[in-house]
């Protein structure tokens, strides 16, 4: 089935790509960026996005390496409202005397 109409890309060939980098890397983190590069294609519109990534998460060897896995749950609370304050009021402006 052709998932990307832009580039002519196929499901067959994604998966082909995702069995090729994870066969050369175990570790590897695997991206649509690096498929399209690993075909030596470039994405166009972007149309193909959704069906594309439901095609990479339907390959039983595109899995997140163990030592990726608990990065999300570390992370502190400082860092994940990335120092922004917690009030959404604009700060009163002090006037000029």
């Amino acid at each position: 089935m052709i998932v990307c109409h832009c580039t002519n890309i196929s499901d067959t060939e994604i998966h082909a790509a995702i069995d090729w980098m994870r066969a050369s890397d175990p570790h590897a983190v695997i991206t649509p960026g690096k498929i399209y590069h690993a075909l030596g294609k470039s994405a166009d519109c972007g149309g193909c996005m959704p069906l594309f990534l439901d095609t990479m998460r339907s390959s039983d060897k595109l899995e997140v390496p163990m030592q990726l896995r608990a990065l999300r749950s570390e992370v502190s609370q400082e860092s994940a409202d990335e120092g922004r304050p917690q009030s959404n009021r604009i700060p009163q402006q002090i006037p000029a005397a």
